[in-house]
């Protein structure tokens, strides 16, 4: 049952995300060719740069068709329907929340796996989490929204840790992965609907 529910967020995640990064490459006008480039960095951006880091090869996305066909037929469909899906962005923003957390899992769990430190498997699931959208901004010449406003890397930082710390405890694994889902799940919606961030630092001018 936790395999299924996980399997279908990973799903609908990455779906998320790569729709973000239609959106996004659009409002940039590029090319159909271009908006699938960005498309698939912001989907798989994250976790290829965690498996590079950790020397995990053929990188994750190379041995899962699924991810490449789920990022492709996104790409696609929003293309086609971009002004239709832009009706949904309660949904999308839920999607990309629900992807959030699954990706910080994983993240966190191949940092356990390599033995690495806690600080260092949180920094792994945020990374497969956040950075995918850290490459599409880029790509597309912005400050990355995640260093701008919201707490959205906070929200997998928090996350991550309480999974990494419940995994350690040896509490269920799949009860461990729901509350570090619904952790994520709930602070993003919280930052979103009060408008909480970071404050901001600047120097000041003389």
């Amino acid at each position: 049952m936790y395999s299924n529910f996980l399997n279908i967020i990973d799903i609908l995640g990455t779906f998320a995300f790569a729709v973000s990064g239609v959106f996004s490459a659009m409002e940039r006008k590029l090319d159909p060719f271009g908006i699938l480039i960005i498309s698939f960095v912001t989907a798989i951006g994250g976790g290829t740069i965690r498996d590079i880091l950790v020397g995990n090869f053929p990188v994750n996305w190379l041995q899962n068709g699924n991810t490449i066909l789920v990022v492709f037929v996104s790409a696609i469909a929003t293309m086609i329907l971009g002004s239709y899906l832009r009706k949904l962005n309660l949904a999308l923003f839920l999607f990309d929340a629900l992807g959030l957390g699954l990706f910080t899992i994983v993240g966190v769990e191949i940092g356990v796996e390599y033995g690495f430190s806690a600080g260092i498997c949180v920094a792994l699931g945020t990374i497969s989490a956040c950075f995918g959208g850290v490459l599409r901004d880029v790509l597309l010449n912005k400050v990355p929204l995640i260093f701008q406003k919201e707490i959205y890397a906070l929200a997998c930082i928090i996350g991550g840790a309480v999974y990494y710390f419940l995994y350690q405890w040896q509490l269920s694994t799949n009860l461990s992965k729901v509350i570090c889902i619904l952790l994520i799940f709930i602070i993003r919606i919280i930052a979103v609907r009060y408008k909480l961030s970071l404050p901001r630092i600047t120097i000041k001018e003389r």
